[in-house]
């Protein structure tokens, strides 16, 4: 932060001292100014600023970036997902930047995405690492001008992000209703408002086949009786969302959506895969439960017929695989056209969530976003970032008023956690 600071000082006070000069004021305070600038880090005038390289490190499922300039001034962003093996990819993107400006996030993540029409910038691993570094460029552009990344985007709607608790209780071998009942009491005690949990089990011992997902009479009683527990246990106030993960066939999904509908949920996950908006505005159309779907859905162009058709109630596109902050923003403002919720998914590090967060505030018509309760208990995501207040209060993020993101990573931090046998910021 202190380098993006003395550059955009030294920037305004060199324009100052030139404006001075060429008028009456001249004296004493022209020369004060011209000596205090000369005690200043000298950083070029941000029109000379250029990108002079672009490194990257993977932890665990995600990939981080960082843009070097030639003022000493970086940003990072992260990808999730869809970025293993993209190693090759990130250094190939960084040669077509390199020398350029990064203060033009917009035009370069479009220069980058045509750049690769006919290689794979649809979807897929392409985005995702697209995504980390348009990040990085509008991290980069706040600090240069002293702004957090909100103000670029346009200014702010709200101060604080609200999110919900996913529980991870998928991580428990079948669970039984009270557990899940507990993994509930537990969020809200901590002060979450919103609680979600998964309730597709591969593991299920009452399931006939692996592969075809209609779901058995007993699969189906015990992914209510789940939920049941949990609405039981928290009352009516608390806000309860399901995942299915897009694992079940129609007639499943529809069979939930509908007993669901009891439980007053704020939303049904993904219960078929996003592949069809018909099939999934046949659901919707029958069910009072809303329906929601958009974590693997790339880009703008991928939520137009899901929008456009009202195939779902809410989308949650993740923006650390989606395209990027900017194009986050386009698919938040697309969805307020059909006044439809925008509720991003979000399982990357608190660099990424605050991120999302500078999107969420900037656009009207953000519900809430996602939180992993391991994200409190697991010490390598303090590690792997640095970022000097609380992260959750009360079921809410409070938006970083630093330049850029606000949050950035931890090299060494990082380091203990890295993937084996993969360059680490080389």
């Amino acid at each position: 932060m202190k380098e993006a600071k003395n550059g955009r000082r030294s920037f305004l006070q060199k324009s100052l001292v030139a404006g001075l000069t060429g008028g009456a004021m001249l004296g004493s305070m022209s020369d004060s100014l011209a000596n205090a600038v000369q005690r200043q880090n000298n950083y070029s005038n941000p029109a000379d600023l250029k990108i002079t390289d672009l490194k990257c490190g993977y932890v665990r499922g995600a990939l981080y970036v960082k843009i070097y300039t030639n003022q000493d001034i970086w940003g990072c962003g992260e990808a999730v997902d869809a970025i293993h093996g993209t190693y090759h990819l990130v250094k190939r993107m960084g040669a077509m930047i390199k020398g350029q400006s990064p203060l033009n996030p917009n035009r370069i993540a479009e220069q980058l995405r045509k750049a690769a029409f006919f290689g794979g910038a649809q979807s897929g691993v392409y985005v995702a690492v697209l995504t980390a570094v348009e990040t990085a460029l509008w991290d980069l552009t706040g600090k240069v001008y002293g702004v957090p990344v909100y103000q670029l985007l346009g200014g702010k709607f709200r101060d604080k992000i609200r999110v919900y608790c996913d529980t991870a209780l998928y991580t428990s071998t079948n669970p039984q209703p009270s557990d899940y009942a507990e993994a509930a009491r537990d969020a809200v005690a901590l002060g979450y408002n919103a609680v979600k949990f998964d309730v597709d089990d591969g593991r299920d011992p009452n399931k006939y086949d692996r592969f075809n997902w209609t779901a058995s009479p007993a699969e189906i009683e015990r992914m209510y009786n789940a939920i049941a527990a949990v609405r039981e246990e928290v009352g009516p106030h608390i806000d309860i969302c399901v995942d299915m993960h897009g694992r079940y066939d129609a007639v499943t999904g529809l069979k939930m959506a509908k007993l669901y509908e009891d439980l007053n949920l704020m939303w049904l996950e993904e219960p078929i895969p996003a592949d069809n908006p018909e099939v999934y505005k046949s659901i919707t159309s029958q069910t009072t439960t809303p329906i929601c779907t958009g974590e693997n859905i790339y880009l703008a162009y991928g939520f137009t017929r899901l929008l456009s058709e009202s195939a779902v109630d809410i989308i949650m596109p993740d923006l650390q695989k989606a395209g990027g902050l900017g194009e986050g923003q386009r698919i938040a403002n697309l969805a307020n056209l059909y006044y439809v919720p925008f509720s991003p998914h979000m399982v990357a590090s608190f660099l990424g969530a605050m991120a999302s967060c500078h999107v969420c505030a900037s656009v009207p018509n953000f519900q809430i976003m996602e939180w992993q309760i391991y994200m409190d208990k697991d010490e390598m995501w303090k590690d792997i970032v640095t970022y000097d207040g609380p992260r959750t209060e009360n079921s809410f993020i409070t938006l970083s008023e630093k330049p850029g993101i606000g949050v950035e990573i931890n090299e060494e931090g990082m380091r203990k956690y890295a993937v084996k046998d993969v360059p680490f910021f080389e």
